[in-house]
């Protein structure tokens, strides 16, 4: 009797335990009838266990934000080979899991996700030359590809949140050429930079040139022969009142001066 007790405790518990599904943490669940409508639409499944008849299921799907990289091969407007080593985040609609489930499935990223992105970045690269691709026009390219993949997605009830481009790979030639190209419009810059310290110091110096020339032509305007005569007297009049000065002859010398002689220290 004991025997068929714990035996029949054993089989209820395997029955209890068939007839749920345990959901992590981070993911949702859809519930699946086999003999009564299908996918059971307009409720969504949280986290822990969810009971349901042995013969039905519940369809779980991580909800949490997803990466996934991509190696990409594609081809630039002039038809060089590129290798893009990109990542995509995404993840399904929470409250719309019951669409997803009936029109792609669980596994949308290789159905949906994926193809999307390989399409879209060769098409959206195939439209820049490769330098663009390899220096100035990343970022722009990547917005550009993970807009199209929102605008895509969003109708099959799944969530990108961003594109990036995490590597460019072309072709050696090419690489060496983009290279030298760099480095000679870097030193097209320095030139240009070093040219114009040039240029504005030879404009300062001119600058400086013309105000002496200035002062000068203004100074000599203001001196005739009547302003130096007399600049010369007060020059004679302050010699001849100092200490040093023992003799001052007034007369008419050659300049028109008082001479001054016999200076001698105390």
């Amino acid at each position: 009797m004991r025997k068929t007790y714990w035996l029949f405790l054993v089989l209820l518990s395997l029955l209890v335990v068939g007839c749920g599904t345990g959901i992590p943490s981070g993911h949702n669940g859809v519930k699946y009838f086999r003999f009564k409508g299908g996918t059971e639409m307009g409720k969504i499944y949280g986290e822990g266990f969810q009971w349901h008849l042995p013969w039905n299921t519940i369809f779980v799907y991580q909800t949490q934000m997803q990466d996934r990289k991509e190696v990409l091969q594609v081809l630039s407007a002039d038809g060089a080979s590129i290798e893009l080593e990109t990542s995509v985040w995404y993840r399904p609609m929470v409250q719309r899991l019951d669409s997803l489930q009936i029109t792609i499935g669980p596994d949308y990223y290789e159905v949906a996700i994926g193809p999307a992105l390989r399409g879209e970045a060769r098409s959206i690269v195939g439209r820049y030359k490769p330098d663009e691709i390899y220096s100035t026009k990343r970022e722009i390219i990547s917005q550009e590809i993970r807009e199209s993949m929102m605008k895509l997605m969003k109708e099959k009830f799944i969530e990108i949140q961003n594109v990036i481009i995490r590597d460019v790979k072309l072709p050696l030639k090419i690489t060496e050429a983009i290279n030298l190209k760099l480095a000679a419009d870097q030193e097209q810059q320095r030139m240009q930079f070093v040219l114009l310290k040039e240029t504005q110091e030879a404009e300062r110096k001119r600058i400086e040139a013309k105000g002496i020339r200035d002062f000068q032509a203004t100074v000599t305007q203001g001196l005739n022969k009547n302003l130096l005569l007399w600049k010369g007297i007060e020059a004679t009049e302050r010699l001849a009142q100092s200490s040093n000065t023992k003799i001052v002859v007034i007369g008419s010398s050659e300049s028109g001066l008082p001479l001054i002689l016999g200076g001698e220290g105390k």
